[in-house]
């Protein structure tokens, strides 16, 4: 017996993605239903609020750009906003989007199972007051940071004292900000140096009575260059927004940061390191992804850089001990996602902070008192878990999802993902999915890139309800050849033979060793122009029917 879906579509969270998302289908027409697993908008915004939380996007980059009354009447106060203005912006647009009475909250999906008689996902909830759903498609837009993934420690939940990973840092209920929580004078031990670790670094060591930072895999960080948003420059930015996205839209990564058209070596030794030390300073990632266009492809280039920003740390840190330590060893600079700081290698100076280098040593476990190792104990009175997420696929892997005949995303990915365009996979047709595995928008500026993505996607389903089309599945061999596609651009940039959770590589997850092709690192302008060819050529390699 045939049956209808409750609804066309249903978009799975509600961070800045499916929150987009959701606006574009319902306004197409289409009976869209959002669901939250918690309890309000705002995605990662939402769920990590520990202190220094902020976005290292230039904040005039961040956010949506569809809307002309959002962009002339948000004027950002930093150039790098704090976490609580990024979520007040986005509850501002949601309000204009009239997007809340859309979405069910508190509907953790614990299953996704598609039905070929009908084409269409049935979609069950972990919460046993949550009724199935039904819908011809699925759009998730789960993040690709929104997992949190806590270290394999002995003991780890035997600790008396206060603990809190980032990523569930408890929330000001009378705010966008974390809670009014007082850590003067306490005894803090904070374990991860990555971009999370470093900000709430920073903010520990002003209050703390003492702090110790455990430190295992080190990373190359450079200065934030933050400052208050002068209003001058917010009415030139309004007055100009496209200059902006377009700078954004030509750029690797969607940030207004562009290489820079020469080889590192081809540059005289004196023109070069003064460009790198005024790329240095800032803003954003402009060493990164502004430096010279050889940099992320060619060792010697690349090991330049790193000894200029090693040098850097060795000026910054007094004790010639703790310096080595804090500059990797076991990658070159930008092969790994690079933290942005203010004042972070300075906190290594102070008398009340002390780093345990995890390379010399080891946690032995945790103890109600605070954290064993070989050489002793370090009582503390809390414990920040900065340990980061089950990155780029952990959300989906949570969901037991089901195409034809059955079979399971996560055994499919388990022996290596396949995805055309980094939007669906073989076998699960009608289930779209919004920056995740090999997306254009993962390896970016997700909140312009996503949408670059989502409207690519938005202007498929508006031929597919103009055709009534009831199932869209990608080819097999489109979806391999994309694949093999991401793969060898992937294998070009030294990122791409590095262990990071770029390439998949988890040490807390068992299992998880093998590189894989995560990201689309072509460049939005290369994945942009992937999508305009398939849509040109009527959406080749997806099979409407």
């Amino acid at each position: 017996m045939t049956r209808d879906p409750d609804f066309d579509a249903v978009v799975i969270g509600a961070g800045l993605s499916g929150l987009y998302q959701a606006y574009r289908l319902r306004e197409m027409g289409y009976r869209v239903l959002g669901v939250e697993a918690s309890d309000d908008i705002g995605g990662v915004w939402h769920h990590n609020r520990y202190p220094g939380c902020r976005i290292d996007s230039e904040s005039e980059v961040y956010g949506y750009f569809w809307n002309d009354e959002l962009m002339q009447e948000w004027s950002w106060s930093e150039r790098f906003a704090a976490q609580p203005e990024v979520l007040r912006y986005i509850h501002r647009a949601a309000e204009i989007m009239d997007i809340r009475k859309d979405f069910l909250f508190d509907a953790k999906v614990a299953s996704a199972a598609f039905d070929e008689e009908n084409d269409l996902y049935t979609i069950e909830f972990q919460q046993p007051y949550r009724a199935p759903v039904t819908a011809r498609f699925v759009f998730s837009a789960l993040g690709p940071l929104s997992t949190p993934q806590m270290p394999n420690l002995p003991g780890i939940n035997t600790f008396a004292g206060e603990s809190f990973h980032t990523a569930n840092w408890p929330r000001d209920p009378d705010g966008f900000g974390p809670a009014p929580l007082d850590f003067t004078g306490k005894r803090v031990g904070v374990i991860g140096v990555g971009s999370t670790g470093v900000q709430t670094i920073q903010e520990m060591a002003k209050v703390a009575g003492h702090l110790t930072v455990f430190l295992r895999d080190p990373n190359w960080c450079t200065p934030l260059g933050n400052g208050p948003m002068a209003p001058e420059r917010m009415d030139y930015i309004k007055a100009n927004y496209e200059e902006f996205t377009a700078k954004c839209d030509a750029s690797l990564a969607g940030f207004p940061h562009e290489f820079i058209q020469k080889d590192l070596f081809d540059v005289p030794q004196d023109e070069r390191d003064a460009t790198l030390e005024e790329l240095y300073q800032g803003p954003g990632f402009s060493l990164w992804l502004g430096a010279y266009q050889d940099v992320l492809s060619d060792p010697a280039a690349n090991r330049y850089v790193s000894d200029f920003v090693a040098r850097k740390i060795r000026e910054r840190v007094t004790d010639p001990a703790v310096a080595e330590a804090l500059i990797p060893k076991d990658h070159g600079f930008g092969m790994k996602r690079v933290p942005l700081e203010t004042g972070y290698y300075e906190v290594y100076n102070q008398d009340n902070v002390d780093l345990v280098d995890l390379h010399t040593t080891s946690i032995t476990r945790v103890t109600p008192e605070g954290i064993e190792t070989p050489e002793g104990l370090h009582e503390l009175d809390v414990i920040i878990y900065a340990t980061g997420f089950d990155a780029v696929k952990g959300s989906w892997n949570k969901i037991d999802i089901r195409g034809v005949g059955g079979i399971s995303l996560r055994d499919e990915w388990d022996g290596g993902i396949t995805t055309y365009m980094g939007m669906q996979c073989p076998g699960f047709p009608n289930f779209f999915m919004l920056v995740g595995p090999q997306s254009g928008a993962t390896f970016c500026n997700i909140p312009r890139c996503s949408a670059l993505a989502i409207d690519w996607l938005s202007d498929m389903m508006i031929t597919a309800k103009e055709s009534g089309v009831r199932r869209i599945e990608p080819e097999r061999e489109a979806a391999e050849s994309f694949t093999l596609y991401a793969g060898k651009l992937q294998s070009k940039l030294l990122l791409g033979q590095t262990n990071s959770w770029f390439t998949g590589i988890n040490q807390n997850i068992p299992g998880r060793d093998k590189r894989e092709v995560l990201l689309f690192v072509g460049g939005n302008p290369r994945f942009r122009a992937y999508c305009d060819d398939v849509k040109e050529h009527g959406y080749k390699g997806y099979v409407m029917s």
